[in-house]
């Protein structure tokens, strides 16, 4: 089990990804929320120059925010910077949309996007519909060295619903989901396997990363304190809002709401995750709380 950190993106996020990187984390996640934070390529690029191991990644990358060739002409600057360390991961969007009163991207418009992004960074011409009308495009000049479409860069789809679940499979993705507790992250990893299976893949190649947040308590420390709620309280508005939406739309709950805003996370529980088949735990870091780092640090060398 690997442990990275998720963060709202802030054009200073290398700090925190440098530390994480000192810490032992294996990837930092940058949220794609335009309206709330800054731009996840330009915090990417800063923390490639500032560090050299941790892997960088879109946490996740919305596609209505940008056309498919200029992610992809992004995600290759990137690669350039950080050769091998960078990741694409995609959703069809939450936050980042709702902001603008938007609900989420169709799937179909996401796979699309895709196979177009992926196809670009492979080095191919791909047919894309730009401006209504189809095109041939593809990355002219790599050879020029201004960008870099040599080291893969692996793609990643954040899946909490059937279908999304399902595209995940028929892909091979990596696949990131969110739980609220480790029954239900155990019950969704269970629900992905049949769908890896379905698709013709051996279970033994499914990589899924969990994303969670919380705050880790001091002995005595009540769950509500103020630095739990500063911690812990961003998440719980979040699962606030996604209840929301599910009432309204008809969409299927993200996660269930935790039982307080912040509970001791036990050595246990992320155990019980990695035997059920997660290989990667990534804790948000909430802005003005960053020294939370040192305690999720602590957690991880449990794991050492």
């Amino acid at each position: 089990m690997q442990f990275a950190i998720a963060i709202p993106t802030d054009t200073d996020s290398w700090r925190v990804v440098r530390r994480a990187e000192e810490l032992g984390f294996a990837r930092a996640w940058f949220y794609d929320t335009q309206m709330l934070s800054a731009d996840p390529f330009v915090a990417m690029a800063v923390a490639a120059i500032k560090t050299t191991k941790i892997r960088l990644g879109t946490g996740v990358l919305i596609p209505s925010n940008r056309i498919a060739p200029v992610a992809a002409n992004a995600f290759a600057s990137l690669n350039k910077l950080a050769p091998g360390r960078i990741d694409f991961g995609i959703g069809t969007g939450f936050t980042g949309r709702r902001a603008m009163g938007l609900g989420a991207v169709k799937l179909a418009d996401m796979e699309e996007y895709i196979r177009v992004v992926m196809a670009l960074l492979r080095g191919e011409t791909a047919e894309a519909e730009i401006e209504r009308k189809k095109r041939l495009i593809r990355l002219l000049n790599p050879e020029l060295g201004l960008i870099n479409t040599r080291d893969p860069i692996p793609l990643w789809i954040a899946a909490s619903g059937p279908r999304a679940r399902a595209l995940t499979a028929k892909l091979g993705a990596g696949w990131i989901a969110t739980a609220g507790d480790v029954e239900g992250a155990v019950a969704a990893m269970t629900d992905m396997k049949g769908r890896w299976q379905a698709a013709g893949r051996g279970v033994e190649t499914l990589a899924g990363i969990i994303m969670t947040g919380g705050a880790i308590l001091d002995e005595g420390e009540p769950a509500d304190s103020s630095r739990a709620i500063a911690q812990a309280g961003p998440r719980a508005a979040m699962l606030l809002h996604r209840a929301a939406d599910a009432a309204l739309a008809g969409l299927p709950m993200m996660a269930p709401m935790p039982q307080s805003l912040a509970e001791t996370v036990l050595r246990e529980r992320f155990a019980a995750l990695a035997e059920a088949g997660y290989s990667e735990i990534a804790v948000q870091i909430v802005p003005g709380q960053e020294h939370a780092i040192e305690d999720w640090g602590r957690v991880r060398r449990a794991f050492a």
